[in-house]
């Protein structure tokens, strides 16, 4: 089956109350250092700006202090708002990453879907596919040449100098956050890998179908790129207690209170055919416990249950990698934290040892 497993970490509104916000990041990166332990492989977060919720606004000081706290995993902001960031800076930012990891650093790029985290910077909402699309380009030289110049419609380089030069070489692996087909065809053409979040099942086994059939069409030499899937977790000691735990908690909503509250806010511009089932999945996870289970977007039980419901999943949808999100909603951290652990402990060992396909 060859599925590797990694953490989704994101911060709840309950976290976003406490007194200092150096004990909130101490919380995670003591996730980050068991996720280490336990091993998973990767460990990713999302970046949002004017997000009036709990988040991570500097992903590259976050990735440092992740860098030094771990020494296995695979790291990365899953992902970098690309129109928000001056692009040869956040190469750079990114390349000292992946020094400081020693080449664990993954490169996530996505354009923004909140009209509310362009407008405070005088930023066109409109422009923003263009805008990461340049940028992407401007880092990929930056990371590839000790000079450098650009003439694009954004930015204007003459005779940069960037350094340092990424640990991995030609580059870090790239991933595109993709919802749209436009995404997904970018994504192909680039040969860059593809990762997801949102979508119910039916959805997801679609558009990764759709993308690997547009990678095969540009004949791009093997292997394939990955495919990647976040998914609430919750995992306890018996299935009747794992739901008693993560009802509550996944009736806030998939990505909590927030996310019904921008359900039911969507503005014109963003109302796209995308964003209009996001917002129909943000309000039925808040109404409905069995439509997170039937529609394939949370794991919940106990561990054997909790694999079978994984290895299911993933035949039918066919990624190769699960990010797991076990902060779910308001959560308490000791909660959340014993359903990293205990999935580490037994879920991990039973793919490990292809135990989960008896």
């Amino acid at each position: 089956m060859g599925l590797e497993f990694g953490i989704f970490d994101t911060f709840s509104h309950r976290e976003g109350e406490m007194a200092r916000a150096a004990d909130l990041y101490d919380e995670h990166l003591d996730d980050a250092r068991l996720a280490d332990h336990l091993g998973y492989s990767y460990f990713f977060f999302i970046e949002h700006q004017n997000a009036g919720f709990p988040c991570v606004s500097a992903p590259s000081v976050y990735l440092a202090a992740l860098a030094l706290a771990t020494r296995r995993l695979r790291i990365g902001a899953m992902v970098f708002q690309m129109p928000l960031h001056h692009p040869v800076r956040l190469a750079q930012d990114t390349a000292l990453i992946d020094q400081l990891s020693r080449g664990r650093f993954d490169f996530a790029i996505g354009y923004g879907t909140r009209l509310g985290e362009f407008a405070p910077w005088d930023l066109d909402f409109k422009e923003r596919r263009s805008m990461g699309v340049e940028a992407m380009d401007v880092v990929l030289k930056a990371w590839g040449h000790d000079k450098f110049s650009h003439e694009g419609k954004f930015w204007r380089f003459k005779d940069a100098s960037p350094q340092p030069r990424p640990f991995t070489q030609p580059h870090p692996p790239v991933w595109v956050g993709g919802h749209s087909q436009t995404s997904f065809d970018y994504a192909a053409e680039h040969n860059f890998n593809v990762a997801q979040n949102i979508d119910v099942e039916r959805l997801i086994t679609e558009k990764f179908a759709y993308f690997r059939e547009a990678w095969r069409k540009h004949k791009h030499p093997t292997p394939m790129p990955k495919l990647m899937l976040a998914r609430h977790v919750h995992v306890a000691e018996t299935d009747a207690l794992a739901r008693a735990e993560a009802e509550p908690y996944m009736l806030e909503g998939l990505i909590g209170l927030d996310g019904v509250k921008r359900a039911k806010s969507i503005r014109p511009e963003e109302a796209t055919p995308q964003m209009l089932e996001t917002a129909r999945v943000y309000l039925k996870t808040a109404e409905s416990y069995d439509f997170w289970l039937d529609e394939g977007l949370g794991f919940v039980g106990n561990p054997a249950t909790v694999a079978r419901q994984i290895a299911e999943q993933q035949r039918r949808a066919g990624y190769d990698i699960l990010l797991a999100q076990h902060n779910i909603g308001n959560m308490p951290h000791a909660m959340a934290q014993r359903s990293l652990k205990l999935f580490g402990e037994q879920v991990l060992p039973a793919f490990k040892s292809e135990a989960v396909l008896a």
